[in-house]
C-alpha cells in the first residue's frame, strides 16, 4: 500500500508570503506533489496551524531562532501559517483538504511548535494519529514531498523512519528548503536513517515498477 504525503505545502512558506516565511521556490512544488499522489493509493496533508497567541512568536527576523525556554517550542519564529490567513491556505491547484485521506494540523495550541507531522509535541509524546492511521492501512511505502526541507519534511521523514516497518522515499523535487546548509546536512540525515532520496516523481515511479 503506497502513500503519498504533502507536508505543510502551504502559501506562508513561498515568497507568496513575504513577510512570514519565504521559501525560495516553495510555491513551485505542486506539480511534483500531484504527480506523486498519483503513484499512491492514499494522500496524506499535514499543515501548521497556529494561534495569533503563540509564545513561540518574535516581531523581528533576526530573533528567528532564538531559544524560548518552551520545552515544545524551542525556538521562535515570526508569525506563520495563522487558522484563517492567507498563509494558512494550501497552495493552488492542491486539493481541498476535505479531499485528503488523512489531515494533520500541527501547532494549534500556543504553547506547541512541533516539526515533524507524526506528534504534536517536540518531545514526541502525544501522538498526532498519523503513525497509527498508517499502521492500520497497510501502508509499505510513503512517498514525502513538501515544506521545509531542512526543518518539518526532515523531521517528518525521521519520525516515519522510526515509525514504522515501511520504505520512506522522499521525492526532492516536491521540496524546497530554508537555507542551503541546512538543507544539505537535511539531505545527509534523512539519507543515512534509510529514506530512500529521489531525484522526481519520474523517478519514485521507475523505482517503484523495479521494486
Amino acid at each position: 500500500m503506497i502513500v503519498s504525503i504533502d507536508v505543510d505545502a502551504q502559501k506562508t512558506f513561498t515568497p507568496l508570503c513575504p513577510n512570514e516565511l519565504p521559501v525560495v521556490g516553495g510555491d513551485e512544488i505542486v506539480n511534483e506533489l500531484n504527480a506523486q499522489a498519483k503513484l499512491a493509493n492514499f494522500r496524506v496533508m499535514t499543515k501548521d496551524a497556529h494561534s495569533p497567541h503563540a509564545q513561540w512568536l518574535c516581531d523581528l527576523p533576526a530573533e528567528i531562532l532564538q531559544t524560548t525556554g518552551l520545552p515544545d517550542a524551542p525556538e521562535k519564529w515570526v508569525s506563520h501559517a495563522m487558522v484563517g490567513t492567507y498563509g494558512f491556505e494550501l497552495l493552488d491547484n492542491l486539493p481541498e483538504e476535505t479531499e485528503y485521506d488523512f489531515c494533520v494540523w500541527k501547532g494549534v495550541s500556543p504553547q506547541l511548535h512541533p516539526y515533524g507531522a507524526c506528534f504534536h509535541d517536540v518531545r514526541e509524546r502525544l501522538s498526532t494519529g498519523l503513525i497509527e492511521w498508517l499502521t492500520v492501512r497497510g501502508a509499505t511505502v510513503i512517498i514525502v514531498g513538501g515544506l521545509a526541507t531542512d526543518y518539518c519534511v526532515k523531521s517528518t521523514v525521521l519520525q516515519l523512519l522510526r515509525g514504522g516497518d515501511w520504505r520512506v522515499i522522499v521525492n526532492q523535487a516536491a521540496c524546497r528548503g530554508i537555507a542551503a546548509d541546512t538543507v544539505a546536512a537535511a539531505w545527509d540525515e534523512m539519507a543515512a536513517a534509510g529514506a530512500i532520496i529521489l531525484d522526481n516523481a519520474v523517478a519514485v515511479a521507475q523505482y517503484l515498477q523495479a521494486a
